[in-house]
């Protein structure tokens, strides 16, 4: 992956791969659950149609990149709301959520992160709890009674 250059600007799907690689990322610990279903996404939504799934690579490494600075994540967010329009808003939040909860428990970290996607996407509290209520309900186990 170090000779995939960072991207300065995304694509509206480069911007969706981006909250979802953010939010694996967030607590420096990338489960394979939780990049199984980044890719099982990017597969099968309509979002994702005709994406080079090659770009996968570079924004996960603009994503590194730019937590590697103390600003990075304004810096993600701000290229994240560029790229995107208001109507996938909701799409973006609820990606992330999917892939928050792909491994049955979300950290604080993880938490923190979505807090402030949600208020950065300007998805209001109520969309929010749906949406993430959704992701929990897709992603219960049924083994595990406490998930």
């Amino acid at each position: 992956m170090q000779d995939q250059p960072i991207l300065d600007v995304f694509t509206p799907q480069d911007a969706l791969v981006a909250v979802m690689v953010g939010v694996s990322a967030a607590d420096e610990n990338l489960t394979t659950s939780e990049l199984l279903s980044i890719a099982r996404m990017v597969d099968s939504l309509p979002a994702f149609n005709d994406y080079d799934h090659d770009r996968i690579k570079r924004v996960s490494r603009t994503v590194f990149h730019l937590y590697e600075r103390e600003d990075g994540i304004d810096i993600l967010f701000d290229r994240v709301r560029q790229a995107l329009t208001p109507r996938l808003y909701e799409t973006a939040y609820a990606l992330a959520c999917d892939v928050a909860a792909a491994d049955g428990h979300a950290f604080q970290v993880e938490l923190q992160y979505l807090l402030e996607l949600r208020h950065t996407l300007d998805v209001d509290r109520l969309t929010a709890a749906a949406i993430e209520k959704g992701a929990a309900a897709r992603h219960r186990r049924i083994d595990n009674p406490s998930v």
